[in-house]
């Protein structure tokens, strides 16, 4: 006898009122400020991401998902900047509409439909950049909190971590769907 998940409901009701949903313009500009700077702490502890960088200088790209756009430009530095572009070198938009299935994705390793359009080479190099280069959270806490302790929270955030994936593999097929949404 199949039973059915308590999390049905939210799988079929949640995904419509999220997207009904819209943070105010301020919240959306400040997240995506923050998240450049996050951008830009894991680059700098990534040589090879920052070499690969600088020689893409004065390149733009922009990311869309739904309704938002961060429209970034490589500096001399091999970071990255905020600008306001009429036409990026790289344009890439996230196919995935619902929140729920990107974060499932996530949990699953799996990278999210794009279409990309624009310049080879550039998007050659944030492929390299999205498939190399990983935030060590440990060892950011390290520094605020010593290497032991820090290992031990790392192990436990790396066994919870291991723990949801097993778990979104078991429980959300590869293929599901949106209620209402074509796959």
């Amino acid at each position: 006898m199949a039973t059915q998940s308590p999390f049905s409901w939210l799988q079929q009701n949640l995904p419509a009122r999220l997207e009904r949903l819209q943070p105010p313009a301020w919240v959306v500009d400040e997240t995506l400020q923050r998240l450049v700077l996050m951008l830009n702490h894991v680059l700098m502890a990534e040589p090879e991401a920052v070499t690969r960088l600088i020689r893409q200088k004065n390149r733009s790209i922009e990311w869309t998902w739904q309704h938002m756009t961060l429209q970034l430009r490589v500096t001399p530095a091999g970071l990255l900047e905020r600008c306001r572009l009429d036409q990026a070198d790289l344009s890439l938009t996230v196919l995935e509409s619902s929140p729920l299935t990107l974060a499932s994705m996530a949990l699953r390793g799996e990278k999210p439909r794009l279409r990309i359009e624009g310049d080879v080479q550039l998007a050659a190099e944030v492929n390299w950049l999205i498939d190399h280069v990983r935030w060590d959270l440990e060892e950011d806490l390290s520094r605020l909190i010593g290497d032991a302790p820090s290992h031990a929270l790392g192990q436990v955030v790396r066994q919870a971590v291991a723990m949801l994936r097993s778990w979104a593999r078991r429980s959300v097929p590869a293929t599901a769907t949106v209620p209402g949404r074509a796959a």
